[in-house]
């Protein structure tokens, strides 16, 4: 079961028929994050096949993990399936 994890807490928790892989990231359905672990950040970032990429701030007891989490809110036809769904990176240990 895939699941990210940071700083002692797990953020994201899915059965493997829930998520979609992409380029190695696992993308979670936003129902299966828990969203008071996540902060909007300003950041983005531009993929040439997916779009533009918004982040989040992953924050546990206090501590933040800048831009550690993002997702795609109109991304462009080729990456369709991974519309709005959450991927990790910057030290959160997701597990297959």
């Amino acid at each position: 079961m895939p699941k990210a994890i940071w700083n002692g807490a797990v953020i994201a928790e899915a059965d493997s028929s829930e998520v979609e892989i992409v380029e190695h990231n696992i993308y979670f359905p936003p129902s299966r994050v828990k969203q008071d672990y996540l902060q909007p950040s300003q950041h983005t970032t531009l993929c040439p096949w997916k779009g533009v990429a918004s982040y989040y701030n992953v924050v546990v007891d206090g501590k933040v993990n800048a831009n550690a989490a993002w997702y795609y809110p109109s991304p462009k036809e080729a990456a369709n399936n991974i519309k709005d769904r959450i991927a990790f990176w910057h030290g959160v240990e997701v597990q297959h």
